[in-house]
């Protein structure tokens, strides 16, 4: 990778991606579909190339994104199985969702009013296809979806009635399934189910998918797998919080970030280092530039020691501000660095074996003062991405 890669790259463990969603779906019942959460581009680890993986096993039903523009680029990839946007979608994109199959979140009355005036006005061009919504129950999280009540009924019935319109879900999403404590997650589990299965009863209709777990629910609610669940920061190798039992499903890491050593000093004491002067020598050192910087994704709240490195199997502690585009190290107590040596800042690195350190997005996530998916969503896309199969790290 020096060559072609030498200031910094992402490796992604498509292996690990695989391992990881097999192993949630063995924790299933027979049954229970999955839907692969691929929204902020994979979590920044790339869209496309996972879905891509993933979407030939029989038992992933399709993919979820946050938004309608991430849909129509999985579609241009060449994505065939059904789509699910899970946030709202704005009038401009329903006539391609319609086109292409892309199943809207439904949950306003005017969704539905616009939906059917845009299946109207093209239902020639688009021929049998309607549109299959999925319809957002707020169970406790009080961001979108219909409230398990009355009016929410009202609504649902609606739907049903709506023409170019054809309910095909129901979902509801956890705000507190990653906790010790579940007591909150079991109390929307069973308004959500209470709410939809006395729908079903009282008003003859029937929703073919409800789904309601998240990873954390995947793993810490198994009474709530329902027909699907949504498989997100798991499948990527990330925890969902340190909370959740680890003992009962194992998750492999996916992600590693490399760079290389581009200049190596030595310092005399007293010397600055960095923006601001933060950092002063007390003793002669010598000091590693990386040409990695927070316009990469490595941000500057790992300033000051906060962040590490690891060379040559050893870490290295970030001395100094975090610059834009580079940042610098201490190596003192690492024999023979030099220019162009590796550096990794997440994972193991290329000569890793399982008794190596490692630096997970778990603990990069904590010591910036960010969680870890939020760290990994945030790698910025001048890094480039790189997909290997039977990779460890």
């Amino acid at each position: 990778m020096l060559d072609t890669y030498a200031r910094v790259y992402a490796k992604v463990d498509l292996e690990a991606v695989n391992k990881n969603v097999e192993n949630m779906h063995a924790s299933l019942p027979d049954g229970t579909k999955m839907l692969a959460v691929v929204k902020a581009n994979g979590y920044g680890m790339g869209a496309a190339p996972i879905a891509s993986m993933v979407e030939e096993k029989d038992y992933i039903w399709g993919f979820a994104t946050a938004t309608a523009e991430e849909a129509f680029a999985l579609r241009d990839e060449g994505i065939t199985k059904p789509i699910l946007v899970l946030g709202y979608t704005f009038p401009y994109a329903y006539k391609r969702m319609l086109m292409e199959g892309i199943r809207p979140s439904v949950f306003r009355e005017d969704m539905l009013s616009d939906l059917s005036k845009c299946w109207k006005e093209n239902h020639k061009e688009a021929g049998d296809e309607r549109f299959y919504v999925h319809i957002a129950v707020d169970c406790g999280m009080s961001r979108i979806g219909i409230r398990p009540n009355t009016e929410g009924e009202e609504f649902i019935m609606k739907a049903f009635k709506a023409e170019g319109i054809k309910v095909e879900g129901i979902f509801t999403h956890f705000a507190r399934a990653d906790e010790k404590n579940l007591a909150s997650a079991r109390k929307c589990f069973k308004t959500f189910e209470k709410f939809v299965y006395g729908v079903e009863e009282k008003k003859g209709v029937y929703f073919r998918l409800k789904h309601c777990c998240n990873s954390a629910g995947i793993i810490q609610l198994r009474e709530a797998h329902m027909d699907m669940v949504r498989c997100g920061v798991t499948m990527y190798g990330m925890w969902p919080s340190e909370e959740v039992d680890k003992e009962k499903i194992q998750i492999n890491p996916v992600l590693s970030m490399i760079s290389h050593v581009t200049y190596v000093k030595t310092i005399p004491p007293k010397t600055e280092v960095s923006y601001g002067g933060t950092f002063v020598s007390d003793k002669e050192m010598k000091i590693a530039t990386i040409p990695v910087g927070y316009a990469d994704g490595y941000p500057r709240t790992l300033s000051g020691g906060k962040g590490q490195v690891l060379i040559s199997g050893k870490r290295a502690p970030v001395i100094g501000r975090i610059c834009m585009d580079q940042f610098m190290v201490d190596v003192t107590d690492i024999d023979d660095v030099k220019e162009g040596d590796e550096v990794v800042l997440i994972g193991h690195g290329s000569a890793a074996d399982e008794n190596q350190e490692s630096i997970s997005l778990e603990e990069l996530g904590q010591k910036s003062g960010r969680f870890n998916y939020e760290f990994a969503c945030e790698i910025s896309g001048r890094v480039p991405r790189i997909y290997e199969k039977n990779q460890s790290f």
